[in-house]
């Protein structure tokens, strides 16, 4: 009879888990795919590894989907972070065997996580975080590379050349194309090395869209290695700039961060909220002593989604607070029902009452 509970008991607690790890059938490589998805390296498969890869995850899936670098300094990103559990759709562990630098064969566990559209837009509309709208462009990218025997260009049938630059556009949400590489395009090379980008941009109009990241890459005197980068987007310049490193890998990955910053800069948009910003009044019961109002006005100071909280009078029925938030009051009654300090009366969304608990 006990042995029966146990496994009732196990199937149960398999049963209601909000977080599955995924079914794969035999022979199928875990990978992240689209969006809402990540991959995280991990020390191992223990719940604490995996939990914390569940944020780094999806700091990614936020930074990708918003197309800001910095979102996690955004106010209430890290609270959502540390909830990331609940984000989770299905997970799965990958074993990646490589070699190291000694020639000795190295093994990494990678995370697998893909987290639920449908709940991550709502982070992201409660607190008012910009959106980078899909589908997003696919610019050329026009890159020379000179190792010490001369500048050549890198063409699709060398796409590895350039795996770093392509790797790092697709962590940051866009993708990059590559020319062909015909000889016609090979000749090039001398315009992408004195700057000519009409030149470049004309040989470009065949592709589409009309945009183009136009990058040198070389050694420098001192040592490591140089990129200079220009984005052009139907002619217009939009980002000149250059990166550095002793390594050429990261060097090259930089273009794909300036070229990511530009289309941002031009195409993202403010974050579709729940509801309207603005200030809002509300009543708030359940405030029985000094010790819950100190709680109170110490949980809306803190709260992401309240500007400024202002308390207009105290009466029998509650207490009146104007509220200037950032979507409404549709996702203030979000964010409070994940803290668990404030919940809604009744099931409105739109409710202007909330009881501390």
């Amino acid at each position: 009879m006990a042995r029966a509970s146990r496994f009732l008991s196990a199937f149960l607690l398999l049963a209601f888990s909000t977080v599955v790890l995924a079914q794969r059938v035999e022979g199928s490589r875990a990978q992240a795919s689209g969006p809402y998805s990540a991959e995280v390296v991990v020390n191992n498969q223990t719940d604490a590894q995996r939990n914390t890869g569940f944020a780094r995850g999806l700091l990614q899936v936020l930074q990708r989907v918003t197309g800001d670098r910095s979102v996690n300094q955004k106010p209430g990103v890290g609270d959502e972070l540390r909830r990331a559990r609940q984000y989770v759709d299905h997970y799965d562990f990958r074993q990646d065997e490589g070699i190291g630098p000694t020639g000795a064969p190295t093994y990494n566990t990678t995370l697998v996580v893909q987290y639920d559209p449908k709940k991550v837009d709502e982070i992201i509309s409660t607190l008012g975080l910009q959106s980078w709208p899909t589908p997003r462009p696919k610019p050329v990218l026009w890159l020379a590379i000179d190792d010490g025997s001369g500048p050549r260009l890198v063409g699709l049938n060398k796409s590895g050349a350039a795996r770093p630059v392509l790797d790092r556009a697709k962590q940051r949400g866009y993708s990059l194309g590559l020319p062909a590489g015909t000889a016609a395009e090979q000749a090039l090379v001398g315009s992408i090395w004195r700057g000519d980008t009409a030149a470049i941009a004309r040989a470009s109009s065949k592709y589409a869209p009309p945009m183009q990241l136009i990058g040198k890459l070389y050694r420098t005197v001192a040592g490591g290695w140089q990129a200079e980068w220009t984005f052009l987007d139907s002619g217009r310049q939009l980002a000149k700039t250059a990166t550095y490193d002793r390594d050429a890998r990261r060097a090259m990955a930089g273009g794909a961060d300036i070229a990511a910053d530009a289309l941002i800069r031009k195409y993202a948009k403010p974050g579709k909220t729940l509801g309207p910003p603005g200030r809002y009044v509300v009543t708030i019961t359940g405030v029985n002593s000094t010790d819950d109002f100190i709680r109170l006005a110490a949980y809306l100071e803190r709260s992401a989604v309240v500007k400024r909280a202002t308390a207009l009078r105290a009466t029998p029925d509650g207490l009146t607070y104007e509220l200037e938030l950032v979507s409404g009051v549709a996702g203030f009654s979000k964010a409070v029902a994940k803290d668990g300090v404030l919940e809604p009366v009744g099931d409105d969304d739109a409710t202007t009452t909330f009881r501390l608990r």
